[in-house]
């Protein structure tokens, strides 16, 4: 599924979402426990991961490394959730929701 000098990242591979909507919808539905253990094993590999992305031109990139590139937009989705809000949800937002129109392709 990865890379495997990301094969620690195995266990993480339901993070592997095709759109920011999967992302998202992944984040809410998931307690801030799992987020973390997915952010504590992730994050010190992002650097490592990018550096390994960049050897492959965007749009022709191999299944194990379109994987990988996913796996770390989950990661980036995450991140304020652990780093800054300790929750899933934006705080203060209510029910607002916001969805994404058009995304990147990869």
């Amino acid at each position: 599924m990865l890379p495997s000098e990301f094969a620690a990242l195995e266990p993480f591979s339901e993070w592997v979402l095709e759109s920011e909507r999967d992302r998202y919808s992944k984040r809410l539905a998931s307690s801030m426990d799992d987020m973390q253990a997915f952010y504590d094993a992730a994050f010190p590999l992002l650097e490592q991961a990018s550096d390994h992305l960049d050897k492959f031109p965007l749009t022709e990139l191999p299944e194990q490394e379109r994987n990988l590139l996913l796996l770390m937009f989950s990661l980036v989705n995450v991140s304020f959730p652990v780093e800054v809000w300790k929750q899933a949800r934006v705080p203060d937002s209510g029910a607002a929701y916001m969805d994404l129109v058009v995304e990147p392709k990869v």
